[in-house]
């Protein structure tokens, strides 16, 4: 015994997702046995939008029963049977958390009517409700109703077990070992078992072959897995949308986290939180006033194409250039420091020997510059960090030239790099970005502490 299920919700996310319509049709595999439909109250304004797409407002449900008192109309019709809808997860997710706010427990097994059409009916270019039912000459009256969108279910479904193997489909479906049923309903099945348990990054794809998430992973097919099986509502609504699944190998972790960093600032998807902010970095420069004294500042680093060194926020900036002030006994005045036109003889606790005040010669001065822009220079880190490569036959590699992050690339193990020239020949070039910078320096302190 099957039940056909569709709801109407007021769209407020997974755990504020209210019924405000159901309809249920008794399936015994050849006529509908019995239905229930039903308006529910969902106890909170119902948003324009979702009015315009369903045609259920306010007033509609004002006088219509709330879940709590058909649950057990519900529970009753779906006792012993199985739970059908076409993208299974999204109604029965609705439904089990509208019974969990009423301390009641709802478990069913469940089909979904995409993932059965994708497997009994392949090659179609779209499988949502509407498209599918137009391909299959499937009448669709009353479309984002309950009952209109239930009904054209059951037709769907009793073209699907018509098919020759539905039998054997479904049974494989059932099975409590297989993942069917926490698959996305657009995902081909076949894409998740050809992924590979190895380090690197995925790309989740709509149905227009749009990025939506990029994530990174030690073990991609597991990680992949773990999204269909989290029950967030970030999950829920990001399962919905996924039609494809792509990856690129990385050979390690920390490559992962460097490559996800950078495709998710290219790609801006949708459902990716963090990282998407583009950072606004600062460089620290050096300039000459036509007095020929040596100034040191920062500046936007877009704007500074020679900088020292670069600095995450002006905040940063003013704390470095304070220390370099006092190490090298600098004058604030021309560090950037201090506006206004007070020479540092007025002003106590400072380290300046008077170039702002000509009691110090320009010359010496511009030598304590140098010294101060020589000590930036240094600090900035230049390495090539050696790495697993994807496969055994090759290594991996991360560049850091003086302090700028350049890029990755991957080496046969067989090849010999001697130079920064033969280098560049494998390099794949990346942004020097605030957080790639912050995923190597993370890795280099582990480093440092493990030692």
């Amino acid at each position: 015994m099957y039940t056909i299920i569709d709801v109407e919700t007021t769209g407020n996310g997974l755990k504020g997702n209210k019924i405000t319509e159901i309809s249920i049709f008794k399936f015994d595999g050849s006529a509908i046995v019995e239905e229930f439909t039903s308006l529910v109250n969902p106890e909170q304004p119902i948003p324009q939008y979702i009015t315009a797409l369903t045609g259920i407002d306010d007033q509609m449900v004002a006088q219509a029963p709330t879940f709590s008192e058909i649950a057990e109309d519900i529970l009753r019709i779906t006792q012993d049977a199985i739970f059908v809808a076409h993208a299974v997860n999204f109604d029965y997710g609705v439904i089990k958390e509208e019974f969990k706010q009423t301390n009641t427990n709802f478990v069913r097994k469940k089909l979904c009517t995409v993932r059965l059409s994708r497997k009994l009916i392949p090659g179609l270019n779209s499988y949502s409700l509407g498209k599918l039912c137009t391909s299959l000459n499937i009448p669709l009256k009353n479309r984002h109703r309950a009952r209109g969108d239930a009904h054209a279910t059951v037709l769907l479904f009793k073209m699907l077990l018509a098919k020759k193997q539905s039998d054997t489909v479904i049974k494989s479906f059932l099975n409590s070992r297989s993942q069917e049923a926490t698959l996305p309903p657009l995902l081909d099945r076949k894409t998740v078992d050809n992924l590979p348990n190895q380090p690197g990054i995925y790309y989740f794809l709509d149905s227009t072959k749009k990025i939506i998430y990029v994530g990174k992973a030690k073990q991609l097919k597991k990680r992949v897995l773990g999204h269909f099986y989290d029950k967030s509502e970030h999950e829920i609504q990001l399962c919905k949308e996924i039609a494809h699944v792509e990856f690129e190998l990385s050979g390690s972790e920390l490559l992962a986290l460097l490559m996800e960093s950078a495709a998710i600032k290219k790609h801006f998807p949708k459902f990716n939180r963090a990282q998407k902010k583009v950072i606004k970095q600062y460089g620290i420069f050096s300039y000459e006033d036509r007095n020929g004294i040596k100034h040191l500042a920062f500046g936007a680093l877009k704007q500074i194409p020679n900088a020292f060194t670069t600095v995450n926020n002006p905040t940063e900036s003013r704390l470095l250039l304070e220390e370099i002030c006092k190490q090298f006994q600098l004058c604030p005045k021309y560090c950037q420091l201090r506006n206004g036109t007070l020479n540092c003889d007025e002003i106590p606790f400072t380290h300046c020997k008077g170039i702002c005040n000509n009691n110090e010669e320009i010359q010496a001065y511009n030598l304590r510059v140098d010294s101060a822009i020589n000590f930036l220079k240094e600090r900035r880190q230049t390495l090539l960090l050696s790495l697993p490569g994807r496969t055994a036959e090759e290594n991996a590699f991360i560049y850091m030239n003086q302090g700028h992050y350049k890029g990755y690339g991957f080496v046969s193990r067989e090849t010999t790099v001697n130079s920064e020239m033969d280098l560049e020949a494998f390099l794949i070039p990346q942004p020097n970005t605030v957080e790639a910078r912050q995923i190597i320096n993370v890795h280099l302190n582990k480093i440092k502490i493990s030692i």
